[in-house]
């Protein structure tokens, strides 16, 4: 029986092959985007976790790893075996912007980490929760359909993408959870789910792994403030 899996594996054996800090070939092929989404959807179990956890114990699992993704992500700029072994393993993954040794650009995976902590710090439960699915799933809605059908430009990325971006920011703000499940809450989520939408299409220099859910988050806290502040958040 023909192995289904063989063109895809062959595709990354090449890609693996070439020297990966020279040229970005994920830039230009929507197979590896969709295994770079892949792996990017396993980061949802932050937020299903999280709602079952305590803020402490959830902050005692990500500052950890944080620490961990953080380290190993520098010392590739640093040291000559971490860099080899890095890009032997990780390379064929790496956008362009994620291996610039002149900034020493963190790559999306430590990104993803660092805005889960922040988020799970600053804000309200519920908030990190819905911004940072958000973040997962239409992050990679926006990606895979921008990259496939994006034919018309919308700020810094296409109509299409963005559009998928709003609709399952919806999605996500129609079944994440509420403090009362008050119609004026699921007004305020799609509001800061068009915000979202926004940061994601601005040509921003800061990674959306980290603009994204700090945005969103930010925008929902400040929207419950001024129209339901009567609504008390449970940590």
């Amino acid at each position: 029986m023909r192995n289904k899996n063989k063109p895809l594996n062959d595709f990354i054996e090449q890609v693996k092959s070439h020297d990966s800090r020279k040229q970005s070939i994920i830039e230009s092929d929507y197979r590896i985007e969709i295994v770079r989404k892949g792996i990017h959807l396993i980061s949802l179990s932050i937020p299903i976790t999280y709602y079952y956890l305590s803020k402490p114990a959830a902050l005692a699992i990500l500052i950890p790893m944080t620490i961990i993704f953080l380290s190993v992500d520098l010392s590739r700029y640093y040291n000559r075996t971490m860099e080899e072994w890095y890009f032997k393993y990780f390379g064929f993954l790496l956008r362009k912007r994620e291996n610039d040794k002149k900034n020493k650009t963190l790559n999306g995976a430590t990104y993803v980490l660092i805005s889960a902590t922040l988020c799970v710090l600053i804000f309200p439960k519920i908030i990190t929760i819905t911004s940072f699915s958000i973040l997962i799933i239409s992050d990679i809605a926006a990606a895979l359909v921008g990259r496939r059908f994006g034919k018309h430009k919308f700020i810094a990325k296409s109509v299409e993408g963005s559009a998928a971006f709003f609709i399952t920011a919806l999605a996500v703000i129609a079944i994440a959870p509420k403090i009362e499940y008050q119609l004026g809450e699921y007004l305020i989520g799609m509001i800061a789910a068009f915000i979202g939408t926004v940061t994601e299409a601005l040509p921003a220099e800061i990674d959306d792994n980290l603009s994204i859910p700090i945005i969103v988050g930010a925008s929902l806290w400040l929207l419950y403030s001024i129209f339901l502040p009567s609504l008390i958040f449970i940590n």
